[in-house]
């Protein structure tokens, strides 16, 4: 095991780092233009892109025009909306990753009964391939849904991953620790293993990845959660986070016309979490607690061997 992620850093033994990440970049019109206005106004991290989406390429342009930003790659195997749907890039239609209509299935659990390793590995390298292509200098690797993990039926699809993040010197999302919000302590052996994976091939991954409920409490109802009670949740949760360095992933959106046609539901939560990201309220608790910003940039700089983009950065401030 390598030595502690934060002292790989150059941060004080004890720091409290937190990396707050954008899902879903490129899904849609909505998406973009809220994730690229909090990259330049420095209220997140870093974001991941779609590329088998339909705007993609309007990230990717975004993106390859500030090589400055952290953007890394969500590796997408499922389609999850009723409505709006995207398939592979790697050109085969009749093949593992596909339903009927020709697009990813909309669940994990398809994924892991039906896709071949082979095709998974093909079609994540191309993903990966056509951000580079586009002119992106990409910081680090995630999953969509978290279809690579082996979460429903215990396949995982974490070889194919692992040699992609190697061959291209790419930290990975995959937990040190598996407890926080959003994590089941029940997987920790399963953890251990695939964490030990990672560093045996030299792939930098965090200590934790913690997120909140893709939806709001009471959605729809009378009783529905308030951006006030997100907000609170929300704030608490940046209070929990401890020593080492955890990567906080949201999804904010515009919450408008078009998301509500896109997605089945969550709207208003990602409509909320934009509103979160860029409140005064997260700012002065993260400068409160002392907590550390770092980016992807910095564990892709550990694992190639060179200097961290940002070694010590002023506490609670944007990077």
């Amino acid at each position: 095991m390598p030595a502690p992620l934060i002292e790989r850093l150059g941060l004080p033994t004890g720091t409290r780092a937190i990396i707050l990440n954008a899902d879903d970049y490129g899904m849609c019109h909505a998406a973009n233009t809220a994730i690229s206005g909090l990259l330049e106004a420095g209220h997140l991290d870093s974001a991941t892109i779609m590329m088998p989406c339909p705007w993609a390429p309007e990230a990717a342009a975004f993106a390859a025009g500030r090589r400055d930003l952290d953007v890394g790659v969500h590796l997408v195997l499922t389609s999850e909306w009723t409505r709006y749907r995207w398939r592979p890039l790697s050109g085969i239609r009749s093949s593992s990753l596909v339903d009927v209509d020709g697009y990813f299935p909309h669940t994990v659990l398809e994924v892991e009964q039906l896709s071949s390793e082979g095709e998974v590995a093909a079609e994540l390298a191309a993903q990966l391939e056509a951000a580079l292509a586009a002119g992106i200098d990409v910081t680090h690797l995630d999953n969509h849904m978290g279809s690579v993990y082996g979460l429903e039926n215990g396949r995982n699809f974490l070889p194919q991953v692992f040699e992609l993040a190697a061959r291209h010197e790419l930290p990975f999302r995959l937990p040190r620790f598996a407890a926080g919000p959003g994590m089941d302590p029940a997987l920790q052996s399963q953890v251990d293993q695939a964490a030990a994976t990672a560093d045996a091939l030299g792939i930098v991954i965090p200590d934790r990845i913690w997120t909140h409920p893709f939806e709001l409490s009471g959605e729809g109802t009378a009783a529905e959660e308030t951006y006030e009670q997100v907000r609170d949740g929300f704030l608490d949760l940046l209070r929990g986070v401890p020593e080492g360095v955890t990567e906080i992933y949201l999804h904010p959106m515009d919450d408008g016309d078009e998301l509500r046609a896109v997605v089945d539901y969550g709207a208003a939560k990602r409509g909320h979490e934009l509103r979160l990201l860029a409140d005064p309220a997260v700012a002065q608790v993260i400068a409160e607690e002392n907590l550390v910003r770092v980016g992807w940039r910095d564990l892709r700089n550990v694992q190639r061997g060179e200097a961290p983009a940002s070694a010590a950065p002023a506490a609670g401030t944007d990077r």
